[in-house]
């Protein structure tokens, strides 16, 4: 990945936006525009996403780079069984509406296999963030012998299985990012050739174990993500012009790819850091039909009858987002004791009051609520996903917080929940312990706000906390989450380098490329594993790559107790010195004075490329840890750094 992501821009409304863009491209002023296409391509859809995927795609992504540095790129190789060429224009727009831009890299047709096997290929050479390999029936049927049975096509599908499994192997050895494999949809030109329903129903064990087998293969390989492409079948129909494939060998039908591109898209936005944290939903309109204000508890719809059995099973959606970690808030135009009580004692309600990290009542703009929100959570107003069913409200929300994700939902509570979950703003590559702790741990982070409150200087408020941090190696079963740091956490991340837990994992089996874990704890509770140091030995320097902490435990001394314990140990382990980076970016320009604030002086080759700076501490006195953190630190048990 490069660069960090940029504000989504005011969202236009109704067809403005596509028009507005295809007049941009006209003009030639496209790529100079380019931040403003997530806002125009708000909420757009179908036909009218795919013309601008077409457009955009004949832009030059360099030009794009060059002029608007601040836009995150993200590499895509794109290899498969058949033509997937028409994967480009999809995914370029996916990619836009996120704020985005994508820089692709196509294989030759029917060179998958080669170019995954290959360390020497074009795809590895691409660099990739991600690599899209796109399966299809072909992958098993070209290779059956005519005739065939469905034995025929198990032993087939088994060889196929096995030699897929050896690709991942393959690109996990040779390759960076991440491989994204897919489910192949069982397409009935092939059932329909059987006239016997037992040998279908055989044929279809067969085909269900097969995609088993490539599922599977996401929890063998950390690297490897496997998209399961039957819900897309599903909701794209059947394909009923069979001419792409024959003439084209364009297998998938394009409603199936556009649906891939979606899911795709939701993955390089996740790589890039740009994973929601928090839901916050409106109320009246949104959670419940009716207005509280007006209808009173009783009058609301929410858990009887149609409309309010489709508030409730709303609810129930979000409830489950809520139990994977997803912070649950809610800002409404309302009275706030009336909420409360109806959050606790309505009978028709799933969600409660304290489902919720915070729920906020009151007559102020909602876009003042959200960034007040955000800054009593500890997260950049990017991480908020609002849902509100009023026009007015979303689009003020879009112009003055171009950075949240704004849903519209309208006055049919039966599309709520397909609306929320279509653009997968919380997707992540996998859930973590510390995932699944999140929302009681903010709502610690909320209890410590009000106790400081009670102090008169942060020096005794910070002596009162009790603040514990265990620095460690980092274990196997820490690659996940710490991949995850390094994909959500951008504020303090020193050089924002993404990596995959695959990446994480080998770079913490080197002794020469340690990677330790930052664990905090205080008086309300643990706050698990917040933060990472990337170091490497080369003879006598000790070089910090990158340093990360959550934005959740900022200004408890963690950050500085944390460096003097590296440091140290840098000098106990015989090093002579200690190199740092730090590559700037638009959300962690506040950490630039870290290294000189711990001793640090700029290096003589400090400047580098993109404005990344390089730091040297000599190691002759090390900034001591804050007195009021207890510091536990244990390293891997190195030979030394050889002088």
């Amino acid at each position: 990945m490069a660069a960090e992501p940029v504000g989504p821009g005011p969202a236009a409304t109704g067809p403005a936006g596509p028009a507005e863009l295809a007049e941009l491209a006209a003009a030639g002023r496209l790529a100079a525009e380019y931040p403003r296409v997530p806002g125009l391509l708000s909420g757009v859809t179908g036909a009218e996403l795919a013309r601008a995927g077409r457009l955009l795609a004949r832009l030059d992504p360099e030009e794009i780079a060059r002029a608007h540095p601040g836009v995150p790129a993200c590499t895509v190789a794109i290899t498969g069984h058949g033509t997937v060429a028409g994967l480009v224009p999809d995914l370029t727009a996916e990619l836009a509406r996120h704020g985005m831009l994508l820089r692709s890299h196509l294989t030759p047709f029917g060179t998958y296999v080669s170019e995954l096997l290959d360390p020497a290929s074009g795809l590895y050479a691409a660099e990739p963030d991600l690599a899209l390999c796109v399966l299809d029936g072909g992958v098993v049927f070209d290779e059956v012998p005519v005739p065939w049975t469905p034995d025929d096509v198990e032993r087939t599908a088994r060889q196929k299985a096995a030699l897929l499994r050896g690709l991942a192997a393959a690109f996990a050895a040779a390759g960076r990012g991440t491989l994204v494999l897919n489910t192949v949809p069982l397409e009935r030109r092939y059932t329909a050739q059987l006239v016997d329903h037992r040998a279908r129903a055989r044929l279809g064990v067969v085909w269900r174990e097969f995609n088993t087998a490539l599922l599977e293969l996401a929890a063998e390989q950390p690297g490897v993500v496997v998209l399961d492409l039957d819900p897309l079948v599903g909701a794209a129909g059947a394909a009923e012009d069979p001419r792409p494939s024959v003439y084209a060998k364009a297998h998938l039908p394009a409603e199936v790819l556009t649906g891939y591109a979606r899911e795709a898209g939701h993955l390089a936005r996740h790589l890039a850091g740009r994973t929601g944290k928090c839901l916050v939903l409106d109320l009246d309109g949104t959670l419940w039909g009716g207005t509280l204000g007006d209808d009173g508890p009783d009058g609301i719809q929410v858990g009887e009858g149609p409309r309010g059995e489709a508030f409730a099973g709303f609810q129930r959606v979000v409830r489950q987002l809520g139990s994977q970690g997803v912070l649950l808030a809610a800002v409404s135009k309302n009275d706030a004791d009336l909420v409360r009580s109806t959050l606790r004692d309505h009978p028709g309600m799933v969600l409660r009051e304290d489902d919720f990290v915070r729920v906020v009542a009151n007559w102020r703009p909602k876009p003042d609520n959200l960034a007040e929100l955000a800054a009593d959570l500890g997260l950049g107003v990017g991480g908020l996903v609002f849902v509100d069913d009023s026009p007015y409200e979303r689009g003020l929300v879009a112009h003055r917080l171009p950075e949240v994700a704004v849903v519209a939902v309208d006055g049919e509570p039966a599309w709520h929940a397909a609306r929320l979950l279509r653009d997968g703003w919380f997707d992540v590559v996998e859930l973590t312990r510390e995932d699944t702790a999140r929302p009681a741990r903010y709502r610690a982070e909320l209890d410590r706000r009000d106790f400081s409150a009670g102090f008169d200087s942060l020096d005794d408020y910070l002596r009162e906390l009790g603040v514990r941090v265990d620095i460690a190696p980092a274990g196997a079963a820490d690659a996940a989450r710490v991949s995850q740091l390094t994909l959500r956490t951008n504020q303090f991340n020193l050089t924002t380098r993404r990596l995959s837990p695959g990446e994480v994992a080998a770079l913490a089996g080197d002794p020469d490329t340690p990677v330790l874990t930052v664990r905090a704890a205080d008086r309300f509770g643990d706050n698990g594993l917040v933060g990472a140091v990337f170091l490497r030995r080369r003879g006598g320097v000790l070089h910090i790559d990158n340093f990360l902490l959550s934005c959740r435990v900022f200004a408890r001394g963690i950050e500085q107790a944390c460096m003097a314990a590296v440091l140290l140990h840098a000098r106990d382990s015989g090093a002579r010195e200690v190199l740092a980076d730090y590559r700037p970016t638009p959300r962690n320009a506040g950490a630039r004075e870290f290294y000189p604030r711990q001793g640090f002086r700029p290096a003589d080759d400090a400047g580098g490329a993109d404005g990344a700076l390089l730091f040297r501490h000599d190691l002759r006195r090390v900034v001591p840890p804050p007195g009021h953190v207890r510091l536990t630190a244990g390293f891997a048990a190195p030979e030394g750094i050889q002088q």
